[in-house]
């Protein structure tokens, strides 16, 4: 019987994209430990690289609908400055992060 391997999701990130995705996560535990939240109205971005994109505009933010306590590195959405999510989940695009983060 032959069986396929799948490398894990990780080992497919970019290293850089990786290390922004947990710096992010953790600001938004960190955020969540001080009380600075507003349920789930807020939203801090990171701007990926040019190592990670090739030069093209992207970032991620925490999905609508989370509690800062519940982002991680993996449910954060990477999107474009048109707002297409590249790479996420179920979750959608956090709108007033998006049109603030975009311009």
């Amino acid at each position: 019987m032959n069986t396929r391997l799948e490398a894990p999701a990780a080992a497919l990130i970019h290293p850089d994209e990786r290390a922004a995705r947990l710096q992010l996560a953790a600001c938004y535990r960190v955020f969540a430990m001080l009380g600075w939240t507003e349920m789930i109205y807020n939203h801090i971005t990171v701007r990926l690289p040019d190592s990670v994109t090739g030069g093209e505009k992207q970032f991620l933010i925490n999905p609508f609908g989370l509690h800062y306590s519940e982002v991680t590195a993996s449910n954060l959405l990477k999107i474009d400055l048109q707002g297409k999510v590249l790479d996420g989940g179920a979750w959608p695009v956090n709108p007033a992060g998006f049109t603030v983060h975009a311009a």
